[in-house]
């Protein structure tokens, strides 16, 4: 069962429709969560800290879901949906994506992560544009980023608290980093096999 057909997910939705929120709103509100999540990670890199971050990423990923959501059953789509249906993704992938590299002292690592994941989004959309369905595969697509991630920030908080040292987001910001670029390669790979397909 995928998280848009759930109960919570559909009782949520309701919600925000009968509240009036627009679609495009809440994908703002991601960036929100993704700067909140910047920041901690930047100046609060504390096991409460990485607990926090954790909690943004997922709220992140609840605005990526439910965005759509609204936008679909309740009707609520716009000439500009999207636009703040990708741009904001983009975003908040850097905001949380370039900071792990600052929290671990290896800022170009951040800054290769935050890169290697935008031009997968690029080559998915470039695929699209010809005339491809667009592909989402991985091994590090944008939901396999975020897991990884909050993972890393759930158990490096553990480890910060317990040893004080970051370990585990060094790991997961070198995995973030190589599996994007590796998944760079399994898309371009992929479109190119089926343009010549054609």
């Amino acid at each position: 069962m995928t998280s848009r057909s759930t109960a919570w997910a559909r009782f949520l939705t309701s919600a925000l429709i009968r509240a009036g929120v627009s679609p495009n709103a809440i994908s703002v509100v991601s960036v929100v969560l993704a700067a909140a999540g910047a920041a901690l990670l930047i100046w609060l890199p504390t096991a409460a800290g990485l607990i926090a971050v954790a909690v943004c990423v997922q709220l992140r990923l609840l605005c990526n879901l439910l965005d759509g959501m609204v936008a679909i059953d309740g009707k609520r789509q716009s000439p500009v949906g999207g636009l703040y249906n990708e741009v904001p993704d983009r975003l908040a992938d850097s905001l949380f994506i370039v900071p792990v590299g600052y929290a671990v002292g290896m800022p170009s690592l951040g800054w290769l992560g935050a890169l290697a994941a935008a031009v997968t989004a690029y080559i998915r959309v470039l695929g699209g544009s010809l005339g491809l369905p667009q592909d989402f595969r991985g091994p590090m697509a944008k939901q396999h980023r975020m897991a990884v991630l909050t993972v890393a920030c759930v158990f490096g908080g553990i480890e910060q608290w317990v040893w004080g040292s970051q370990w585990t987001l060094t790991v997961a910001a070198w995995i973030i980093a190589l599996g994007s670029v590796v998944t760079c390669c399994t898309r371009l790979i992929a479109i190119a096999q089926q343009l010549r397909a054609r």
